[in-house]
Formats: structure tokens, sequence, C-alpha cells
């Protein structure tokens, strides 16, 4: 529940024009920066170069872009995502937008290897079988078609390496007998007291009485193997591609 002495933005400020960050000193920008990576690293990152939660050093945003939307979005989270609230000062809050402004435009190095090889990998490791890539392949696992965009080289390779690392609730899988005796599978998008909702591993949408089930089990591993196996010039190839898949790159 919103605290009582969180002031809206609206009160906050007068809604002349494009409201503007009043926070923009180096000072507040060290404050945004301890802030930040106390409470909002654990997502995006250290540096902001994206975890669990995308990219934000890159300076493309995919929920508004204007100061007032940074503010609104750190304020009260976005719906939809797994992105919460931080209920805290309109000061405090416009220190973390000076902080993630200050990230933007940093030079993106693209990582080492080669993208076309790392594309022909992805095709013959059965990648897209779950992963797809510009409105192709399978969407049992997370789409990539601008992955390179929202996430580091860093976490894409951890991703392919330790895919258990980090593993979103959205991709947590269930396994149970229902009431005719029947086991189930898929991955797990609600439940409560009284019914279970998933995505069943052929992409169905299911719910059922929780009142019936037995050996009810959640996974929170990923479902995705572990590529450590590569080698390392591989790895670097498959990093390259996934980097590469960003908006604007044109189409294939």
């Amino acid at each position: 529940m919103r605290a009582l002495w969180f002031v809206p933005l609206a009160l906050w400020l007068p809604a002349v024009g494009e409201v503007q960050n009043p926070r923009t000193s180096a000072a507040d920008i060290a404050a945004g920066a301890k802030t930040f990576r106390s409470h909002c690293a654990p997502c995006h990152g250290y540096d902001g170069t994206g975890g669990l939660g995308p990219n934000l050093a890159a300076g493309r945003f995919y929920h508004g872009s204007t100061d007032e939307d940074l503010f609104n979005n750190i304020s009260n989270g976005i719906a939809g995502t797994e992105m919460p609230g931080l209920f805290y000062s309109a000061d405090r809050v416009w220190q973390i937008v000076a902080y993630v402004r200050s990230l933007n435009g940093a030079a993106q190095t693209a990582p080492p290897g080669d993208p076309k090889r790392g594309e022909a990998l992805f095709a013959s490791k059965g990648c897209s079988r779950c992963h797809r890539v510009d409105g192709k392949g399978g969407a049992m696992g997370p789409d990539l078609s601008q992955i390179g965009a929202s996430r580091s080289a860093a976490y894409l390779r951890e991703s392919i390496v330790k895919p258990d690392a980090e593993v979103s609730p959205r991709y947590w899988r269930v396994s149970f007998e229902d009431g005719q005796g029947r086991k189930v599978q898929g991955f797990l998008l609600n439940e409560d007291t009284y019914t279970v909702q998933l995505i069943a591993m052929n992409g169905a949408l299911e719910s059922y009485d929780r009142a019936g089930l037995k050996d009810f089990t959640i996974d929170k591993r990923s479902a995705m193997p572990s590529y450590g196996g590569l080698s390392s010039q591989e790895l670097d190839d498959l990093v390259a591609y996934l980097w590469s898949l960003r908006p604007g790159r044109g189409s294939k």
C-alpha cells in the first residue's frame, strides 16, 4: 500500500510543459547511484546494464523516455511486468532518475565474436525450438528479438552457461497429478487457494481445481539446459549474435 506521505508528481511540480528533473547535481547523481545499487541492481545489474530487468544504460526505454515517465515508472512500477514501485520521497526518486540518465550514452562496445557464426550456432543447437527471433521459432522461452538492447553481454553469457543463475517466476515449472490421475507439467502462471493456472508445454492455457491435485511441486530451475560445454570461441560467437539482436538492425 502506498505510504500516505507520498505526494503524486502532478501535485509536486506544476504541469507546465515537460516536467524536468530538479535533482541533477553531481551530489544527486551520487545519491541516486547509492539507492539504485541497493534497490534496483538486483534486477537491472550493478551498473544498469541489465539482468532479470532490462538494460537501462543503453538509453532506450520502452515505457516512456521522458524524465516524468521514468519518475512514474520508478514510483508506481510498470503494470504487466515484474517492475515494482519504490515508494520513496520525490527527491529520492528524482535522484535515481538522474543516475539512470548519467548512464545513457555510454559507449556500447560490441563483444568479441562473430555474429554470423553465432547465428548458425543458434540454429544448429536447436535454440529456436524454444526461443523466437523476429517472429520465427518457439514461444516456451523468452522472445529474443531485441535481447541485445535489454541485456548486457555478460548477462547473456551467464544465461547460456548458467541458466539457473536467475530464473524469472514466469518460467518456474509446476508439476502434479490431476483428479483423473494424469501427469501435468507446465509453466506456473498463477495460483491461489482454490486454483492453479499454467501454460502447458504445448503452449495452451490451463486451469485446475487445486483440491484435486496430488504431488504438487514447483521447480524454480530453468528448463533451459546449460551450454557450458561450448568452446570459448563458440560462446563468444553466440553472445555476439544475441547482442546484435536489437532495434534498428534491419530485417534478416
